[in-house]
């Protein structure tokens, strides 16, 4: 079961969230896209209310069982379920994207089981090829059985949003683009600059055994790891930008060293969020596949905490695909998935504290 979470409402509106009157089934179907971050297909998308005035809480996806089938379907629906009474919503509405056989189970199965929750489905929608049908309405006078035809894009709701800064990408892989790997010349050029900072750090570790002593040597390269990621966090805040491959070498190598990440993990203040969702995305879109785990989850911690829960599960699963094993991704990614509030993604603890964490364990190797 694949769900790829969006990102939970503000109780207030901020200018690049707008507070929007979502009051029909083609308005909410508009603003479905801006909440999940793309436009979904093979679907089942699932929005939360609470009591307050109705307003949006969560907003989570799943694909289609394919092919279609019962206990697919009764999974879904479950789990759909225990995320809204986890955040004590009492009001969903749910949209299936694709042909009715896909949908009509799932649908099935929703209807019921939220029931039995004491859920209140506001609406059941199917969309497909440009039209809607709502599974709740039989009056030929607003819901015809040949479909409403609608364009989310025009909508104003959906305008609204886009000219907030929350244009919804054309679907997940287009999200999952905006963090993919370069080819050619520029993917060879990282490649060298990575095999510089290795041969940097590996000297480093040589020197230090000649002479007899490797936990200096250990303890200058963690320092020198350190201080490029910090620097890095430094200009991104600062509106700037990193644009040489020996810098971007610098921080995926340097930061494999837990030490050096969970000293980053513990500087990603919500405040900055904006600044460090560019700094982890350059880092990740440039990193071998060896070194995405560490920048990946970070982004995928930092998306989380902004509320862009597609774009964090986009950024666990890539950490995963490099390492299906890296904990600081499966745990995230058990969080997001459980429908985890941005609130909860919590800083682990304070620079000092991993500093003191740490103090023991000088003299180790660097994982990986």
């Amino acid at each position: 079961m694949n769900t790829t979470p969006g990102p939970n409402t503000t109780p207030d509106a901020t200018p690049d969230r707008p507070l929007l009157r979502v009051g029909s089934a083609d308005s909410m179907l508009a603003v479905i896209p801006a909440l999940l971050g793309f436009h979904p297909a093979n679907s089942i998308v699932v929005i939360g209310a609470g009591p307050t005035r109705g307003r949006i809480q969560v907003a989570f996806r799943y694909d289609l069982p394919e092919p279609p089938n019962s206990a697919a379907a009764a999974k879904i629906a479950a789990h759909a379920a225990s995320i809204l009474l986890r955040h004590q919503l009492r009001l969903a509405i749910v949209a299936g994207y694709g042909p009715g056989p896909a949908v009509t189970p799932v649908a099935d199965a929703m209807v019921a089981e939220l029931r039995r929750a004491g859920i209140t489905l506001h609406d059941m929608l199917r969309v497909e090829d440009g039209r809607y049908w709502s599974y709740a309405c039989q009056d030929p006078r607003c819901c015809p059985p040949e479909g409403v035809p609608f364009n989310p894009a025009d909508h104003p709701a959906a305008q609204a949003l886009a000219a907030a800064g929350n244009a919804a990408l054309s679907d997940r892989a287009a999200l999952a683009a905006t963090i993919a790997p370069p080819g050619g010349l520029a993917a060879d050029a990282m490649r060298h600059a990575v095999r510089r900072a290795e041969d940097h750090i590996s000297g480093i570790l040589r020197r230090g055994a000649s002479a007899g002593g490797r936990a200096p040597a250990v303890q200058q390269m963690v320092a020198e790891g350190l201080r490029a990621v910090q620097d890095a966090i430094a200009t991104y805040r600062d509106g700037r930008q990193i644009t040489t491959d020996d810098q971007f070498a610098q921080i995926a190598v340097g930061i494999n060293d837990l030490r050096v990440r969970d000293d980053a993990w513990a500087r990603m203040e919500p405040a900055h969020a904006k600044a460090h969702l560019r700094l982890w995305a350059d880092v990740v879109r440039r990193a071998p596949a060896r070194y995405v785990p560490a920048p990946a989850s970070l982004l995928a911690f930092t998306a989380w905490q902004s509320g862009n829960g597609a774009l964090a599960n986009v950024a666990a699963q890539r950490a995963l695909a490099a390492n299906p094993e890296y904990s600081m991704a499966l745990l995230l990614l058990e969080a997001i998935s459980a429908g985890a509030p941005p609130s909860a993604a919590r800083l682990p603890m304070t620079p000092d504290e991993v500093a003191a964490s740490y103090a023991h364990t000088r003299g180790r190797r660097m994982p990986g």
